[in-house]
């Protein structure tokens, strides 16, 4: 019957075209085209398009070479399907239980990744000591070369990662997980172990976001096998209310986003040179949807509290006026993570409170809104200029000699790549 059906509906489409005097005919042709592009519109968010782009393959193939991990994530204007430049790195975040160990291995297999003085000098120990000491916990091993493309890829102890995610300790990889990311899954295609088939705010993202937008995330992630996706939602919606606090009374959709987007950027040296304005605005126009799809939950939270109120301004997003009372900037400083409330205590205050639980927590005293989003920003401008200060030094250091300088000059140039093709490709 459905076969039936097509063949009838084709030859009335057909019928139409050829004939098109009859006004009642042509409308019916059209509502019925309108239905097959529907329908194949549904089709093509059904299929597991994550990364329909000429990387697929590279992207996954890349972590065959590679000490097994268990966590990855990709990131950059590499993704960018227009981007045809062969010297635009590939970044990568890789989590590992133990870095030591991890770069050990990866020592015997892939000894040229490294500069040369760190392999002579004090191998596996040295690389991870400067991390952690000098770094932020993470290694990068730059201007990698494999099947005619570059790659970039930064290794992190599990537990720093979780708690920065939690805590935002540092502040530097938690931002990236702030952007929009999907899983990829092909992953058992691979021999990776994926722990489940849960749903997951990456199913949302893969429903909402269209076939034009999946691959132009900012972050794709390739392995999740301590379920770092469902970890992260701590950190959205703590990156949901810094972004309230900072927020005015009323703003767009957009704004929000680009709000949250920023947060990561506060202090950021990168910020201090070569860097487009504009950036923020054009990373969010250019990924509206995927932002749309990773924090509906939580505007739908906080609409539920009656933190917000979202209205309908006649395009694809929407107008939102928030709650300014003092009680629900106490509710969203309460929801931000453990180490930002304490030092906003340090310089604001505290006061004890026994839940009903009969657990004693510390709150932060609030004398008025502007004085929280004031003192957060100062936090985060802070956690972010230490942390991408350390991490430019310990770079420096990993890369050595003449691909420090090339380093230096690519974070230079990247952004700027990354923000001009993002700004012509336009999604609305």
């Amino acid at each position: 019957m459905v076969v039936a059906s097509r063949e009838a509906r084709d030859k009335a489409s057909e019928a139409d075209e050829t004939h098109p005097a009859q006004g009642p005919q042509i409308g019916v042709a059209g509502g019925e085209r309108e239905e097959r592009e529907r329908e194949e519109n549904v089709k093509e968010r059904g299929r597991g398009v994550i990364m329909e782009n000429r990387d697929k393959a590279e992207l996954e193939g890349f972590l065959k070479v590679l000490p097994p991990v268990d966590f990855c994530c990709v990131y950059g204007s590499a993704l960018h399907p227009n981007n045809r430049e062969k010297s635009t790195m590939v970044d990568y975040i890789l989590g590992v239980s133990d870095p030591e160990q991890w770069h050990s291995q990866n020592l015997k297999m892939n000894k040229n990744h490294y500069a040369s003085w760190m392999v002579h000098l004090g191998g596996a120990k040295l690389i991870t000591q400067i991390a952690d000491e000098i770094g932020v916990g993470v290694h990068f091993n730059p201007f990698v070369t494999w099947n005619d493309k570059m790659f970039k890829y930064g290794v992190v102890r599990m537990h720093d990662l979780v708690q920065d995610i939690l805590n935002w300790e540092r502040f530097y990889l938690s931002g990236r997980l702030q952007k929009p990311s999907m899983l990829n899954p092909a992953l058992p295609r691979l021999g990776f172990s994926v722990t489940s088939n849960r749903s997951t705010s990456t199913d949302r993202e893969l429903l909402f976001a269209t076939a034009a937008e999946r691959p132009y995330a900012l972050v794709n992630i390739l392995v999740d096998n301590l379920d770092i996706e469902n970890v992260n939602s701590s950190n959205l919606r703590a990156a949901m209310s810094a972004a309230l606090l900072l927020l005015p009374p009323k703003f767009s959709e957009e704004d929000l986003y680009a709000k949250i987007c920023s947060l990561s950027y506060m202090g950021d040296l990168r910020m201090l040179f070569a860097e487009d304005r504009n950036k923020v605005k054009k990373i969010v126009q250019g990924q509206f949807g995927l932002f749309h799809s990773k924090y509906k939950p939580f505007l739908e939270e906080y609409e539920a509290k009656e933190f917000l109120r979202l209205g309908s301004s006649g395009s694809h997003q929407k107008n939102i006026s928030q709650d300014c009372g003092s009680s629900v900037a106490c509710s969203l400083v309460n929801s931000l993570p453990p180490m930002v409330r304490n030092q906003m205590g340090m310089k604001l205050g505290e006061k004890k409170k026994l839940t009903e639980s009969g657990r004693i927590i510390r709150e932060v005293l609030i004398g008025s809104r502007e004085e929280a989003a004031k003192c957060m920003q100062k936090v985060l401008r802070r956690t972010v200029m230490v942390s991408s200060t350390r991490q430019a030094v310990s770079g420096l250091l990993a890369v050595g000699g003449v691909n420090a300088v090339r380093e230096v000059f690519t974070r230079i140039n990247k952004e700027d790549i990354l923000i001009g093709e993002l700004h012509d490709f336009d999604l609305h």
